[in-house]
């Protein structure tokens, strides 16, 4: 993939940023760093600090790990801040470093966003990226902001023929307004529900509302991550199960086997301990063990949904598997969890696309195509 000069394609992975997932973001940055092939690309850690200022990080896959419980990783801002700049012959990126003149790094021929959540996830990176004309991994604008909003992704969802749970949403806005409006909207829904901020993820922010004493903490819990809540109905009984989607080289999105996620020890629900601390009890079984006709349902849903909201290079598509057979979509992920033990990872793995080669193939996708209206 070297150019006419021989040059590797240099890849900026950029990861952190100033959402509440900033150290999943981190995390995910250390295994890529760790797995992409080096003879293949030239490689560029970019971390964006949550004050929102870009740093040269450090291309040590072991700084971006969780260490322990509570011990999370985090970018390091006392760092030398860098910029893209915009030159006449592509896009290039600018050190500074008070102890030294400014210095350029040369031009970036892809940018990996390895960020999680508002700023970054939310089509808010790839709308600067597309100003610069710097190609990147990953959905664009519009398909990236609809995913990432829960409460626009279920009216997408729904106006393509697509089974959701009833919710309602709640602004800041309407919770000062008229709270006894909100608890009567989510009475209605019926118990219990879920409360989750509307732009959120990593479970960063969920509580469960198991009767009417509890909605005021649990709307007020997920407001303080985001000033728009999704309350919905839980799935009560369901089993969740999540189906990898990737683009084909040649633009045609292909499922991978689902995966299920199964709970145990002290967790009512998939919460962020369950998800990433290593000492708590969740098992995942990857291919989930389904009926084959159920197993090709979720994968034309998950083709469905990632077609219907415009989405490219990759997604990760969450299902409920509810008591009676039938499927619902929970959700649409642009950049899931993607470190080797991650969801997504993990079921292309059992596809047969291990996790380096999965890193090299959406490259690649970034690299054959352009910015700019497509």
């Amino acid at each position: 993939m070297n150019d006419s000069t021989g040059r590797r394609p240099r890849v900026a992975l950029v990861f952190g940023g100033r959402s509440s997932e900033h150290a999943i973001s981190c995390v995910t940055a250390g295994s890529v760093l760790e797995a992409i092939d080096r003879d293949k690309y030239e490689v560029l850690p970019i971390g964006i600090a949550p004050d929102g200022q870009w740093v040269l990080e450090a291309d040590d896959p072991q700084r971006h790990r969780i260490t322990g419980r509570g011990q999370l990783p985090a970018v390091d801002d006392s760092l030398p801040t860098v910029a893209l700049v915009r030159t006449e012959g592509g896009t290039s990126l600018t050190v500074s470093d008070p102890s030294a003149p400014p210095r350029e790094l040369g031009d970036v021929d892809v940018v990996f966003p390895l960020l999680h959540g508002p700023w970054g996830e939310d089509g808010t990176i790839q709308g600067m990226l597309e100003m610069a004309g710097v190609r990147y991994v990953g959905a664009g604008v519009l398909a990236s902001a609809v995913a990432m909003d829960k409460a626009f992704m279920k009216v997408v969802l729904t106006e393509a023929g697509l089974p959701v749970m009833p919710s309602v949403t709640v602004t800041a806005r309407d919770w000062e307004r008229d709270r006894l409006d909100v608890r009567e909207r989510i009475r209605g829904l019926g118990f219990p529900t879920f409360a989750k901020p509307a732009r959120g993820g990593s479970s960063i922010g969920i509580a469960k509302i198991h009767d009417d004493s509890e909605i005021d903490a649990a709307v007020e819990g997920a407001l303080a991550h985001d000033p728009k809540v999704l309350v919905e109905v839980a799935a009560e009984g369901a089993r969740e199960v999540e189906c990898g989607v990737l683009q084909s080289l040649e633009g045609e999105p292909e499922a991978s086997v689902p995966a299920e996620i199964r709970i145990t020890g002290d967790h009512e629900f998939y919460d962020f301990d369950a998800k990433y601390l290593p000492e708590e009890a969740t098992e995942l079984d990857v291919p989930a063990d389904l009926p084959d006709e159920v197993t090709a349902r979720v994968q034309e849903l998950a083709r469905q949904a990632f077609t219907v909201t415009g989405c490219e290079g990759l997604a990760r598509v969450d299902f409920f598997v509810m008591p009676d057979g039938s499927l619902v979509v929970n959700e649409l992920n642009t950049m899931p969890g993607f470190t080797p033990l991650s969801m997504f990872p993990q079921m292309w793995a059992a596809s047969g696309l291990p996790y380096a080669d999965l890193i090299d193939r959406l490259i690649g996708l970034a690299l054959q195509r352009g910015t700019g209206l497509r």
